[in-house]
């Protein structure tokens, strides 16, 4: 019998899809839900709008100090339906959902793998709180059930601001070459000094903190 061959899935945040064009249909099936101007109010969509916006190659730019809410507006030519981020000091952005699905870019990748060779470093502060039965808000003071616990940068500098500083003392991105992925976001750094200086960088210089899912959401995501 023929070996099956394993069709690699595509992703959105934690949801994967068998085809792109599956990937594709889902963004547009949220489009499709709500009229010109509605606001996008269903949780399962909001949340699959954010993680497609830190899909975007400009998310950074996009997000700004962090998305309240989406709503649907007609594309500049007004043949189709597309996504607008409300961010929380009131202004408007404008998005692609097309450019957030491109194949990302090796700083992507980069960056994506730098939040892997840390994951460690975040579960360990998360089993530290819960193990002194600390797990509250940072932000409300609300006691916090383990399923609703966000572990956010929130208390100092962004993790974007973190890792950008340490690429450009590595010598930029073209500087840091990654494992194949395996998965999405499994890639690593193959140069291991390379990778135990960004564990240290990130130790030094992260300052985490616990929300909850809803505090989490109104928060910058890059």
């Amino acid at each position: 019998m023929a070996e099956e061959l394993k069709v690699p899935k595509v992703w959105i945040g934690p949801r994967s899809y068998a085809t792109k064009k599956a990937r594709q249909e889902a963004v547009q099936a949220i489009l499709g839900r709500y009229g010109i101007g509605k606001v996008v109010d269903q949780e399962d969509d909001d949340l699959l709008l954010r993680d497609l916006l830190d899909m975007h190659p400009d998310a950074e730019g996009k997000v700004g100090p962090g998305v309240e809410h989406f709503r649907v507006i007609a594309t500049p030519r007004g043949h189709h339906k597309g996504p607008e981020a409300v961010l929380v000091d009131g202004s408007k952005v404008a998005f692609s959902y097309q450019k957030c699905l491109d194949a990302p870019t090796h700083p992507q990748r980069v960056k994506a793998a730098m939040r892997t060779e840390i994951q460690p470093q975040v579960n360990t502060y998360y089993e530290a709180r819960k193990a002194s039965h600390t797990l509250v808000s940072d932000e409300s003071g609300q006691e916090l059930a383990p399923a609703d616990v966000h572990v956010s940068y929130f208390q100092g500098p962004r993790f974007h601001d973190i890792a950008m500083d340490f690429v450009r003392a590595a010598g930029g991105f073209d500087a840091i070459d990654l494992t194949a992925e395996t998965e999405r976001g499994l890639a690593l750094f193959t140069d291991r000094a390379l990778a135990d200086r960004w564990h240290a960088h990130h130790q030094e210089h992260a300052v985490l903190g616990l929300l909850s899912a809803k505090e989490n959401l109104r928060r910058p995501r890059v």
